[in-house]
């Protein structure tokens, strides 16, 4: 090899090293952390409780269980917690579930008579070696571990379920009866991902119903090499996708936070191309490295994220 061109070729080298770490440190400039997302309006103040942790380099499970409790113990949230609309035999039941960058993860179902059971799924995945309980089971584990019986139909959600009764009609409509659920993605100084999701289900629902909420893998999931994602909306569309789950794989293949969740509201489309267009599902993904995602069937789900910069509600793409 010729002198001149042993030294283009190692000057070409040289100039693709620089490039390629230039690049490497930009991205690293570029990540954003901590950060933290909730669904829907409600999710400005969830976010507020979450950051208080968060900015002090607290871990992202402990941000979400903070900001998660913030609309379960409102009462005039009547899709969370306290003050959630009943079943159609008037019974406030609720259900959550929780998950660390450890895969560690626990959830509750049908629970009664408890305001918080975000923070009884915690414990559930801390101190049980089971990751659900239901009913009766829930909360009796949730009495044996300190927490107080409480009723949850407020005076407001008993009025409207008794006015509810008069028709009986049940025809959950997109934005209104279906933003039935906070989720919540963190990711902390740490770089950790944790995530959290509670409701009281869908108004006026069959007694026993269980959307998706609590189960892993389509309300809420996350993978701490890839991402966190969280749902809301018709829990039944996202379970028969495992929507969460199918987020967080989308990008392990490569997409963006933002085309992850696109993806995952076409496949709903797909399967329910006429039901789909009279309902609303809405996905939200934050990356391992800040990057966000968020798209719905129906326009007009909101959602909430705080960084460094600010706590801003925003309005996702949509489908339709």
């Amino acid at each position: 090899m010729s002198t001149s061109r042993r030294k283009f070729l190692q000057t070409v080298a040289s100039g693709a090293l620089a490039s390629g770490l230039a690049g490497s440190l930009q991205a690293q400039h570029t990540a954003t952390f901590p950060v933290v997302l909730s669904t829907w309006n409600f999710g400005l103040q969830a976010n507020v409780e979450a950051w208080k942790i968060l900015v002090h380099g607290g871990r992202a499970l402990d941000a979400v269980e903070a900001g998660a409790r913030v609309p379960e113990g409102d009462p005039n949230e009547t899709t969370v917690g306290l003050g959630g609309l009943p079943d159609r035999d008037g019974r406030v039941t609720l259900d959550a579930c929780i998950m660390d960058e450890h895969a560690n993860c626990g959830s509750v179902v049908c629970l009664e008579h408890i305001v918080h059971p975000i923070s009884v799924a915690r414990l559930v995945m801390e101190k049980t070696p089971h990751v659900m309980l239901s009913g009766q089971g829930a909360l009796q584990f949730a009495l044996a571990n300190g927490f107080k019986k409480q009723k949850l139909l407020t005076a407001a959600s008993e009025k409207a379920w008794k006015e509810w009764l008069k028709k009986g009609q049940y025809k959950p409509i997109a934005n209104i009866e279906n933003h039935d659920t906070i989720g919540i993605v963190a990711l902390d100084k740490h770089q950790n991902l944790s995530g959290g999701c509670t409701t009281s289900g869908m108004a006026y629902k069959m007694s026993g119903r269980i959307g998706d909420s609590p189960i892993i893998g389509a309300g809420l999931y996350v993978d701490n090499e890839i991402g966190a994602a969280t749902s809301t909306g018709v829990g039944e569309e996202v379970i028969r996708i495992v929507g969460s789950h199918l987020v967080i794989e989308m990008m392990r293949q490569g997409h963006t936070a933002q085309a992850a969740c696109q993806k995952a509201v076409e496949r709903i489309v797909k399967n329910q191309p006429v039901k789909s267009k009279e309902m609303q599902v809405g996905f939200l993904a934050l990356g391992k490295d800040g990057s966000v995602g968020a798209f719905a069937l129906q326009k007009g789900f909101t959602y909430a994220v705080h960084t460094s910069e600010g706590n801003v509600l925003k309005e996702a793409s949509s489908y339709y």
